[in-house]
Formats: C-alpha cells, structure tokens, sequence
C-alpha cells in the first residue's frame, strides 16, 4: 500500500514512525517547503509541495494529514475526491465552513475516514466503557474531565508562541488543541443535549487564543458533567471521575491506571494497564487500526461523523463562551 503524510510537526513524524515500523514503505511526504530540512531516515523519503499534484502522479491508498488544524480540509477534502482512504488528526477543522464539502466528497468516493482521536484506544478508558454497558456499578449520573498542562513545556527548545496550538489562524486554542475529552465523554456516555461554557486568555501567556476553559454538559441519558482544559497547569494533570448510582469510577492519565468503588462490596478495585504500557502505544494501536481501515479489514472506529460531533461541541463552547448562551443539540448530536 502506499501512503501520503501531509504534514511533518512532531505528530507527522510520529505517525511516520509508527507507519513504517508497520511496514509502510512506500511513504510520500507532503510538507510546506517553510519547516526544517529533514535529516537522517527522513531525508531518505521523497517530499512533494504540491499535494493534488502528488495525488495525482503517487496514487496513493492512504493519506495522513498532520498539517495545521486550519488547513486539515485544505488536505482532506483533495484526497477524499481521490478516493483515498484517511486518518485525519483531531479536530478536523477550525470551523464547518468546508465539513459539508468533505462529507460530499467522503460520500462520492467511497473513502473511509479515521479521525486521530488516540485516547479511544486507552485501555483504561475502554475498562470504563465496558463497565458502564455492563452496569456493573449502576448507571452514571454525573462526569467530571479535567486536563491541564503546560503549553511551554509541551516541546522542550521550541517557541510555543509559534505551534499551531498558541495561534488562532491555525485554529489553536485550549478547547480546540485538547478536545479529546470531548469524544471520549461522547464514547462513554452518548450524546450531548445541552452546553454552556466559559473560557479565555487568563494566564500570562503570550497567546491569542484562549487558555483556560469550563464546559458544562448535559447528556441526552441525563447525566450531568463538566469538562476543565487549561494550558498552565504544572505538573500536568489528565483525570475523568464518573460517580453513578453504584459506586464511583476515577482515571488517571498519569497514574495509568483505574480505581472503582463498588458500593455493594464497600470497596475500591484496582485495574491495571497493561505491563509495559506507555503512551506511544496508543498511537501505535490507531496506526495498526488505520492500517485495517485501508485494506477494508476495519470500519474506523473514531467516524468522521464523531469527529465533526466533537468539533461542533468545541465551537459551541467558543459560541457559549462569547455570547453567555446555553448551546442545545438535538438527539443526533446536531
């Protein structure tokens, strides 16, 4: 099979690592010609500038597009008109400007589309899942995401001022950059009925985007959350709490594993990742899945429906934190 990546920051390179270790070779890189020169195995890669035109004359199967979140469609919406299958980083866009335009052209083509949501692949968070559609601790009732960590520390000697996540005309921002609690609670807990939000640029940072941000959520099931995302936090925090009707769910991201209280037992039961778990790995797993996706093995399992769920829920809390509005949804999400 051969492959495109559109896009080589530090999760283009990532992706690139994992693509070839699975035994992607045939890999086209599509850069911008403004970032710094490949060195090393990169160099051994042949680069294009164009991207319709490497399209056309690569053919490729599959295309990864890591480029900034601004110019996501400006990459999708070629190679699904191509019939290229796609992994598409989280979110899929800045605004659903052109979403309907990539849906048409999915649609047209037959492409199939994975969006980069990694953490659907967490062990922990499928434990959670499991237990909730077994009910074994009740029902939930009510959801807090907390997620806080450092922008500058993200990428140790480089400017944070100038990545994607510190810019608005590359569609950065705390809500956007770190929307995966946003699928996640969709993944566990079903639609979204209703959202208000606050967010904006508390911090000292030297940004134009916002740096802090809290979602309140109301689930079409009922349940009551909220969701924290903040670019300050030192040292990082990635936490989830579900309390449900029996017993009480917590995840740490750092901790990496998962405590539940269950309520008729009067006890707490641990769970614990895998042995050697580490973080590469759920990347690796959605590179692998990808890899399903293109050969027709696997349907995606993160849609390009759960992508523009995802981003609809991140721009109505930009809209809620503008205007002091309560956003509501419909039953589809919509």
């Amino acid at each position: 099979m051969k492959f495109i990546i559109a896009g080589l920051g530090s999760i283009g390179r990532r992706h690139l690592r994992h693509l070839a270790a699975a035994g992607g070779h045939d890999i086209l890189l599509c850069r911008s010609g403004r970032g710094a020169p490949l060195e090393g195995e990169l160099a051994d890669f042949p680069v294009e500038t164009d991207l319709e035109s490497a399209l056309s004359s690569f053919r490729p199967d599959g295309v990864i597009i890591s480029n900034p979140t601004a110019l996501h469609l400006d990459a999708a919406i070629p190679a699904a008109q191509a019939g290229c299958h796609i992994l598409i980083e989280k979110p899929i866009s800045h605004s659903m400007g052109r979403v309907d335009a990539l849906r048409a052209a999915v649609k047209d083509s037959g492409s199939r589309v994975l969006v980069g949501f990694q953490f659907r692949y967490h062990p922990g968070l499928r434990k959670i899942a499991a237990l909730l559609q077994d009910g074994q601790i009740g029902r939930p009732l009510s959801v807090r995401a907390h997620w806080g960590e450092y922008l500058p520390g993200w990428h140790p000697g480089e400017d944070y001022r100038a990545g994607y996540s510190a810019r608005k005309d590359l569609g950065g921002g705390v809500i956007l950059t770190l929307t995966h609690p946003l699928d996640y609670l969709r993944m566990l807990l079903g639609e979204v009925e209703a959202l208000w939000a606050f967010a904006g640029q508390v911090s000292d940072l030297e940004l134009d985007v916002e740096d802090t941000a809290e979602i309140g959520l109301r689930f079409a099931n009922g349940v009551i959350g909220s969701v924290h995302l903040d670019y300050n936090q030192r040292p990082p925090r990635h936490s989830l709490e579900i309390v449900c009707s029996g017993g009480t769910i917590i995840w740490d991201n750092a901790a990496g594993g998962l405590r539940v209280y269950f309520a008729e037992e009067n006890r707490w039961r641990e769970f614990a990742l895998p042995e050697g778990f580490e973080r590469d790995d759920l990347f690796r797993a959605q590179m692998d899945h990808f890899l399903e996706v293109v050969s027709g093995k696997a349907d995606p399992l993160c849609t390009l429906e759960d992508g523009i769920r995802a981003q609809a829920l991140a721009l109505a809390a930009h809209r809620s934190a503008q205007t002091g509005e309560l956003v509501k949804f419909d039953r589809e999400g919509n």
